[in-house]
């Protein structure tokens, strides 16, 4: 409840509020887009499998919230890149932001997103349930993810393995090295303002996505760069939770809690919801 009401808050207020149609925002709305689909494909299931005592799951409803769960994923890892990006001209080329981040380039970038995600999910979900299950039906997940629908396999798995590690691999890889020469750029701007004022302002602008960024890509780098040996569902399953519940529900926390356009636009949709949709 908490996921969904901060999403959807976000969501309405950078809808809605005329100060808030800028392209940072259109890309936070779009962030929290995913985060709430992402939390929809997973939490709903888990909160049902509390209450029963049989915890059952059907085929084909396994593999759309696998399908479901990489395309969420997969587009909020290059969600935040592209948000690194328009941090990076916002404060690296301030006078040519809005010529480089125009709209068209916005709406080019987040389709962007999104279409990558679905094909990434088509291809991993298709080599996921090419082989054969018949050794076990016992998923040891609260839901259906690559690496416990193989364990599960009986037939040669080589190939979806593979497939999954190029996939996970490649699209971390090229989503960092965006975000972190973004941010090299983005400090080196910053210790080049003379005034102390100046940087408090420019680093206040990208403190939030920097806090997202560290929280979501510190999961995932626990998760698969952690020793072989150490390797255990039992802690995917515990980074699982953080980055398909947690983060969901601290994104909008983030961004709201420390940014004053936000929490502004709250206090006016709040004082005045009528005047903030006349406004659109």
């Amino acid at each position: 409840m908490v996921t969904a009401a901060g999403n959807l808050g976000i969501i309405t207020l950078t809808t809605v509020d005329s100060r808030l149609q800028t392209p940072m925002y259109f890309f936070l709305r779009h962030l929290a887009v995913i985060n709430f689909g992402n939390s929809t494909v997973i939490a709903p299931k888990m909160l049902v499998n509390f209450l029963v005592s049989k915890k059952t799951t059907l085929y084909y409803e396994c593999a759309t919230q696998l399908g479901g769960f990489l395309v969420f994923i997969v587009a909020e890892i290059f969600m935040l890149a592209v948000m690194a990006y328009d941090r990076y001209v916002a404060i690296c080329n301030p006078l040519l932001y809005m010529v480089v981040v125009s709209r068209r380039v916005c709406l080019l970038l987040v389709s962007l997103t999104y279409f990558y995600g679905i094909c990434t999910a088509i291809v991993v979900s298709s080599c996921v349930f090419s082989v054969s299950y018949c050794s076990s039906n016992k998923i040891n997940h609260f839901y259906c993810d690559n690496v416990p629908l193989l364990a599960l396999s009986c037939s040669d798995t080589s190939l979806p393995e593979t497939v999954v590690f190029i996939s996970a691999a490649t699209n971390l890889f090229f989503s960092m090295s965006i975000v972190l020469v973004s941010y090299f750029n983005i400090v080196l701007s910053i210790l080049r303002i003379r005034s102390s004022e100046g940087r408090k302002k420019a680093f206040s602008t990208c403190a939030s996505h920097m806090m997202a960024v560290t929280v979501f890509y510190g999961t995932l780098l626990f998760m698969y760069l952690q020793p072989q040996t150490n390797h255990s569902l039992d802690t995917d399953k515990m980074a699982s939770v953080f980055y398909t519940l947690v983060i969901p529900m601290l994104n909008p926390m983030i961004y709201s809690l420390r940014n004053k356009d936000v929490k502004a636009a709250l206090k006016r949709f709040t004082t005045n919801p009528c005047n903030s949709f006349k406004s659109m």
